[in-house]
């Protein structure tokens, strides 16, 4: 008889990081495609969360950022989605934040990047819905921060 996971949840922050009308991306190859995601990391016990979305961007990018405002909240159930057999036991709560440098940003890199991370870039925000951000569901609503911006609030369980 198989034993059913248990899934955990894990809270993270990513950061919209915004400057002179372009935002921080991550460029990674994951799962054999050249894509594109917002820097941040899971959350330790203890630390609130505006604490690990700086500590997160810093680590991957080397840019000390300051939070603005809470953007919007996603949650990923690996079990309601495309690659369900092997993610059945993952879900994330992510707490999407927007973020700005503190200063003007230095050169981009690192002491911790993610692994799948190749580089890091300034995207304009108009050309964000036509890259291969994960989720395809922030892409629109980051674009749309270029404007009077998106609304706020809960994304729901997106991929």
């Amino acid at each position: 008889m198989t034993e059913t996971a248990t899934p955990t949840i894990r809270n993270s922050a990513k950061a919209v990081v915004l400057h002179t009308g372009r935002v921080l991306l991550q460029r990674a190859t994951w799962e054999g495609q050249d894509c594109f995601f917002l820097p941040g990391g899971g959350q330790e016990p203890g630390e609130d969360l505006e604490a690990t979305v700086c500590r997160e961007v810093f680590d991957e990018t080397g840019v000390t950022v300051r939070v603005v405002r809470l953007l919007w909240v996603r949650e990923y159930i690996g079990a309601n989605h495309e690659n369900a057999a092997t993610e059945a036991d993952t879900h994330r709560v992510e707490m999407i934040f927007e973020c700005v440098p503190v200063g003007e940003p230095g050169p981009l890199g690192g002491h911790d990047e993610d692994e799948v991370q190749t580089e890091l870039e300034w995207a304009e925000l108009g050309k964000v819905p036509g890259l291969n951000l994960l989720p395809h569901a922030l892409r629109q609503p980051i674009a749309e921060l270029a404007a009077d911006g998106p609304e706020t609030g809960y994304l729901g369980d997106v991929a």
